[in-house]
């Protein structure tokens, strides 16, 4: 199946990878202003979510309410990573930045690992580098199972309380919504298979100091599900990186504060 993608400009190439359990929409603002400001701007759904959802996701029962499976595969971080290094072939990029969030990071490192001449710029938000202890692998399990059996309703629960800011919630209702919609819109097949290819995804710590492209990491300061240290760990450990942290914003910083989001990333393109 063909990799539903965003294609915007002409110029150096930057790829967005979103997070989970959203979908190419959530760079709508990145890739107006950056397709606008002379450079390409290729955002795909990363495997199982968005329009991206395999023939595997087939439900057992015709009842909407019913999200019980016939099987659903392991979306691993490396397959991800693949699947964009395809599509960068099919549209003829050799290389490009590539700037990810949350479990979009967690394909980045992927891709510089194995394609490492690809990559030319990293920009990581709210990353993480550890590996998955057991707890998270089991919370990881249960979630999946979880939304297999309800589908994705219960997910919205953790857009207030994790993944905005404050300020973002009261003053921003277009942002919650467009977030709630997305979530919802998840098919519960390839969150559960992104969810399980996070827990079974390695421990990046140790690649950091192979990373040899400007990288600019950038952080919520209220965000809810990575630490400060999350994003001091990475800025330590690779040497050309600078760490951003942005205020009045969770996890979800480049749509919460698109224009410093995007003022930053255009700041740091020009110079790499």
């Amino acid at each position: 199946m063909r990799m539903p993608h965003y294609n915007f400009g002409n110029g150096p190439a930057i790829v967005f990878l979103h997070g989970f359990p959203f979908n190419r929409s959530m760079w709508r603002e990145q890739t107006e202003f950056l397709s606008g400001h002379g450079y390409r701007v290729i955002a795909p759904d990363l495997r199982g979510l968005g329009e991206n959802v395999a023939q595997t996701s087939a439900c057992e029962s015709s009842s909407s309410s019913d999200h019980r499976l016939k099987s659903v595969p392991l979306a691993t971080m490396e397959a991800m990573a693949r699947d964009v290094a395809a599509l960068m072939d099919e549209l003829k990029i050799d290389s490009a930045a590539i700037c990810g969030l949350s479990m979009g990071c967690y394909v980045a490192f992927e891709l510089i690992q194995i394609f490492p001449s690809r990559v030319k710029a990293l920009v990581l938000c709210g990353p993480r580098a550890s590996g998955p202890d057991e707890t998270e692998k089991a919370s990881r399990e249960a979630q999946a199972q979880r939304v297999l059996h309800e589908g994705m309703g219960f997910a919205v629960e953790s857009i207030s309380k994790t993944l905005l800011a404050a300020a973002t919630v009261r003053d921003k209702p277009d942002v919650v919504a467009r977030v709630t919609e997305m979530v919802l819109q998840t098919d519960p097949g390839g969150a559960a298979a992104a969810q399980r290819g996070m827990a079974a995804r390695r421990d990046y710590s140790s690649d950091l100091a192979n990373i040899k492209v400007p990288t600019l990491i950038i952080a919520g300061r209220e965000d809810g599900v990575r630490t400060p240290a999350d994003a001091e760990f990475i800025e330590r450990g690779i040497k050309e990186s600078q760490l951003l942290v942005i205020d009045d914003a969770g996890h979800l910083m480049n749509m919460e504060q698109p224009h410093v989001f995007n003022d930053a990333m255009l700041d740091f393109l020009r110079t790499t």
